[in-house]
């Protein structure tokens, strides 16, 4: 018989040795944690609905078991998949990624660095 995994327990499992902050305020590190607990999440929602959909439109049904384990069929799928979760993921950390140009370029404006962005 095979034993069920208590998930609650495994979501409370923590690394050893200390625990590395980025920030100096431990509250903004906690909610930058949750922001990306809850971005990843909903980086695989939007790969499950991907998949979802892809089956959809090929066979105009699906079951729990090809969602689970379908695989990009082909290298532009795959290529479309990662295109997303790289915008995804420069969306969310878009903040952080204009802050830290500030520091590397300290004679620029807030403005001139979105500006720069922008025109990426």
């Amino acid at each position: 018989m095979e034993e069920e995994l208590d998930y609650i327990k495994l979501a409370s499992n923590k690394s050893k040795g200390k625990r590395p902050y980025f920030h100096d305020d431990h509250a903004v590190e906690r909610v930058l944690n949750i922001t990306m607990a809850i971005a990843g999440e909903l980086a695989v929602m939007r790969e499950r609905m991907d998949s979802i959909e892809r089956l959809l439109e090929k066979k105009g049904t699906v079951s729990r078991e090809e969602i689970e384990n379908f695989v990009p069929e082909t290298p532009e799928q795959e290529e479309q998949r990662q295109s997303w979760h790289s915008e995804y993921i420069s969306r969310v950390l878009r903040i952080v990624q204009q802050e830290q140009e500030e520091m590397e370029n300290p004679d620029k404006s807030i403005e001139e660095i979105a500006n720069d962005i922008n025109e990426m």
